[in-house]
């Protein structure tokens, strides 16, 4: 099984993948999300990476304020991306990075929670992009396998919140197929 960050890499070359596929006129396209079109997922990651350096740079949500808030992308949507998500790597490959406790809504935690659960994030978005623009939509292999592996280990499943109610998929579906479904999304 790959290494968390190499799992990371991967996800947000998924990830970019999509966001350079984005065209002029798909940004107010629906996605899977109910309630974000293209550009709203988009600026959602976007805003993901940035809160990275911050937060592993040992900040607090209190002390940001609201200087993450809002619509992020700017007039240059991709470009706005690719420099978020250089940052975020460029903070997750610091020596000990992955070892630094970071303080989230919920409380500290060891970064490596946080990195897994940004991996999973860029994982299912970069998926939801896809559908949102017709793109290619099969993931990594291995990357969906360490994912759902990930993702059955969590209790937050099941609809309440963060995520619909799982969907029903084949015994014999493939990992990715799981992985969604287990996020309520209809592969």
């Amino acid at each position: 099984m790959p290494e968390l960050l190499d799992l990371h890499g991967r996800a947000t070359a998924e990830f970019d993948r999509r966001v350079a596929a984005v065209e002029l006129t798909e940004w107010a396209k629906p996605t899977p999300c109910a309630s974000w079109d293209v550009h709203d997922l988009v600026n959602h990651l976007v805003t993901e990476q940035l809160w990275v350096p911050h937060l592993l740079g040992g900040g607090t949500i209190a002390e940001a304020g609201g200087r993450f808030d809002g619509d992020r992308l700017g007039e240059e949507p991709y470009a706005t991306w690719q420099i978020a998500a250089r940052e975020a790597r460029t903070a997750w490959l610091q020596p000990g990075a992955p070892e630094r406790t970071v303080h989230l809504s919920f409380g500290d935690v060891p970064a490596t929670v946080y990195l897994e659960q940004m991996t999973f994030d860029l994982t299912v978005h970069a998926w939801d992009l896809a559908r949102g623009i017709g793109a290619d939509d099969r993931l990594d292999r291995e990357l969906a396998e360490a994912m759902l592996a990930w993702a059955e280990r969590q209790d937050f499943f099941g609809g309440g919140g963060l995520f619909d109610d799982p969907v029903p998929v084949p015994a014999d579906a493939d990992p990715q197929d799981r992985l969604l479904a287990l996020t309520g999304r209809r592969p």
